[in-house]
């Protein structure tokens, strides 16, 4: 069953988020989940083991910086957890791959780039107009 999602590619031939696409689509969002909870386990692993006093304040300055700028990175994918754990519960309501805007389906090679979309790109695109309107105000 494994071999079959792991060669299969969703096509717009064929019926919008059928059970084969969803399926394709909740491995690929499993997957992603997975490696980025093993990343972040080797990372705090890391920063745990690097817990060194460096008698050097430059040294020490420069550790600080490096692990600050994990833990942004950490914090990065712990939204992004949320977002695929949103996806997966869109698949199990049905409502994955529709535009939450219009309803609209998303097209394939919008959710193969970014299976978490919840937007088509026009939809995108018009939300990402209205925020630069009002960031430049």
């Amino acid at each position: 069953m494994l071999e079959k999602v792991k060669s299969y590619k969703p096509s717009e031939k064929e019926p919008f988020m059928n059970e084969r696409q969803k399926e394709y689509f909740r491995q690929k969002l499993m997957d992603w989940k997975e490696e980025i909870l093993r990343e972040a386990k080797t990372t705090l692993q890391q920063l745990q083991d690097e817990n060194v006093n460096h008698p050097d304040l430059a040294d020490r300055a420069s550790s600080e910086t490096d692990r600050a700028i994990e833990l942004r990175a950490r914090d990065r994918q712990r939204k992004l957890i949320a977002k695929i754990d949103a996806a997966l519960q869109r698949i199990e309501d049905n409502s994955y791959g529709y535009c939450e805007e219009t309803g609209e389906p998303i097209s394939l090679k919008r959710l193969e780039a970014r299976p978490i979309a919840t937007l088509s790109v026009e939809a995108q695109e018009r939300h990402e107009k209205r925020e630069k309107v009002y960031r430049d105000e």
